[in-house]
């Protein structure tokens, strides 16, 4: 077994089940910070592949907010393995507290090997990630791989702190891997004809064109920012960053946040897998209704 599967029992209140509820709310000890999650099946013909990590653990004397979205694609199984495996990776990392961005990718880079090492038991599938770390309150740090996306609200702007990683945009590293970008079969553009990110973990069959590092990004959290939204590209498809940053400012309650985000994506015909974090950090200055 990798030694990225085994963990010791002072990280295990790091992995995070899958619960049979699709929505839920925390907050940190001060209660200053709060999250609210909001997960939604798509109409597809297939179990729920999106999966989630939303809640505070204290850690070596400092508190860690932790966030992820993993939107999995040919099965749940890489999803469902990032749930437990990836953020705990990033933290056992020996220089994660001296060097958050290098032990990020580290992390992220072995987790895919570790994947692509247990293919016959996690299958052939994949998934993209979005992670956000957030350190005392103070300092965040967020990457991802694919095209599950962060947004901040900054002034009531969003700003996006994630790459969407399309194969569009990535054909030159791709083709220099040997591989190609297609229209066909389909509407999208697919890294060989079959997967619509460049950048994901798993894919065993198609690794060898695909990347897996991650785009990390830090901001601090001061006065200016008040919402952090993760969500999968379900949401993303029918909704702008903006829009989605408007909604979740209306509500003081993340996880109504959560749940009207999901709800609006569903109205405007998303058919995919939904699934969406809000983070509020303060209560928003600009708020001028609240949605029932």
């Amino acid at each position: 077994m990798d030694k990225l599967c085994c963990f010791k029992s002072s990280y295990s209140q790091l992995v995070a089940s899958r619960s049979s509820s699709s929505t839920g709310k925390g907050k940190n000890n001060e209660g200053s910070i709060k999250y609210g999650f909001c997960l939604v099946k798509g109409r597809a013909d297939h179990p729920m592949e999106d999966y989630h990590v939303a809640k505070f653990v204290q850690i070596q004397g400092k508190e860690l907010g932790l966030f992820a979205i993993y939107d999995g694609h040919l099965g749940d199984r890489v999803p469902a393995y990032l749930q437990k495996h990836l953020l705990t990776n990033i933290i056992k990392e020996e220089e994660f507290w001296e060097d958050p961005t290098g032990s990020i990718s580290k992390a992220y880079e072995r987790t895919d090997q570790a994947i692509l090492a247990n293919s016959s038991d996690l299958g052939r599938g994949g998934s993209t990630a979005v992670t956000a770390i957030l350190i005392n309150g103070q300092r965040l740090w967020i990457a991802n791989v694919g095209d599950s996306r962060a947004v901040l609200s900054r002034k009531g702007q969003a700003e996006q702190m994630t790459i969407d990683h399309e194969p569009n945009t990535e054909r030159g590293i791709i083709e220099n891997k040997g591989g190609f970008v297609s229209n066909l079969p389909g509407d999208v553009p697919r890294v060989n004809g079959q997967l619509a990110v460049s950048r994901a973990f798993g894919d065993k069959s198609l690794k060898s064109h695909l990347r897996s590092d991650p785009d990390v990004r830090n901001a601090a959290i001061n006065s200016d920012i008040d919402i952090l939204i993760l969500a999968s590209d379900g949401l993303w498809k029918v909704m702008s960053n903006q829009e989605a940053v408007d909604i979740a400012r209306r509500m003081r309650d993340p996880q109504k946040a959560a749940k009207q985000l999901t709800a609006e994506a569903l109205k405007r015909d998303s058919k995919d897998d939904i699934s969406c974090v809000v983070v509020r950090f303060r209560a928003c200055q600009f708020m001028i209704y609240e949605l029932e």
